[in-house]
């Protein structure tokens, strides 16, 4: 089967998109509702795209009624956002997180989810995520009719709980993948986990 995206509307090339990128990483970003809550809301047009500067870029819809998502909002006036990699354990928190709610009322109210100081970085990060990254904002650029908003943060702190690190070979830094058990995105209502990571020596 071969299609031309031509043949269809931008909710039909969504779909079979999202379809097929599979699995996506997670951002389930927290911002700063400007009124003492937090925004917290997953996105899976999530990439890393550069090392020098430290680049994350998050892709943002609109609301339903054509509205700016909050995330997008909170970035735009305070700059700053921590993004979390949500595990499968936390599934139904994620999906439930990316329920349109008033500006300014916060996800984390009764979800059972805390916040904790993220050292030298002035939002809090999630506590029962094992890894956060305290992000400034870089660039922001729209695109397309629908104004699709890039986000893109620059990463300043980064949080790995030690449960989950180890030294490679070579001494470096490293994370056990099976222990985060992150939670990967897939289409429609589809989620998937990761099993059996395994290593390829990469060639010289």
């Amino acid at each position: 089967m071969q299609l031309d995206f031509s043949d269809f509307t931008a909710t039909q090339r969504y779909h079979l998109m999202t379809q097929t990128i599979i699995p996506r990483p997670i951002a389930w970003a927290l911002t700063d509702s400007d009124n003492g809550s937090y925004n917290l809301a997953p996105f899976s047009y999530f990439t890393a795209v550069s090392s020098e500067p430290a680049l994350l870029m998050l892709s943002v819809g609109k609301k339903d009624n054509g509205d700016d998502k909050d995330t997008l909002t909170n970035i735009i006036n305070n700059k700053k956002m921590v993004i979390h990699i949500a595990s499968v354990e936390q599934a139904e928190l994620v999906t439930k997180t990316a329920a349109t709610l008033a500006h300014g009322e916060s996800e984390l109210t009764g979800s059972g989810l805390s916040t904790t100081p993220f050292e030298h970085f002035s939002l809090p990060r999630l506590a029962e995520c094992d890894i956060a990254f305290g992000c400034e904002l870089y660039e922001i650029k729209e695109l397309g009719d629908a104004a699709q908003t890039l986000i893109f943060v620059e990463v300043k702190q980064l949080y790995m709980n030690e449960n989950i690190t180890a030294k490679d070979a070579k001494g470096r830094l490293s994370i056990d993948a099976s222990k985060v058990a992150p939670l990967a995105r897939l289409g429609g209502g589809e989620y998937a986990s990761i099993s059996d990571p395994f290593s390829l020596q990469r060639p010289k």
